[in-house]
């Protein structure tokens, strides 16, 4: 079969495969924010649960991960990846948006 799988063939979970590859490092954990604030996390974002206010083309707020934060001369920005209900079903969007338009999970 294609990507290496094999019937009768187990490796064991995920867990188990990572222990025995060696690797010890853990991401570190990303402090909480403030109720109601996103905090610029250290080392980028670390894939954290956010609202996306009122993004273009998409009015209302919607579930979203927020993948890192960049400071421009307007302030500060996260890249999102969020889902919007399309023509024909979801949409997966990832999108640059100000700091104002983000909300903690």
């Amino acid at each position: 079969m294609a990507g290496g799988m094999q019937r009768g063939r187990h490796a064991g979970t995920l867990a188990d495969r990572a222990a025995r590859s060696g690797s010890t490092a853990a991401p570190p954990p990303v402090p909480a924010a403030p109720a109601g604030e996103l905090r610029r996390p250290a080392g980028g974002g670390h894939g954290r649960h956010c609202w996306v206010l009122d993004p273009p083309d998409a009015p209302g707020t919607w579930p979203g991960l927020l993948v890192e934060w960049r400071q421009r001369e307007d302030g500060w920005h996260g890249r999102v990846a969020y889902t919007v209900v399309g023509a024909h079903g979801p949409v997966l969007v990832e999108a640059w948006l100000p700091a104002d338009q983000l909300k903690q999970g």
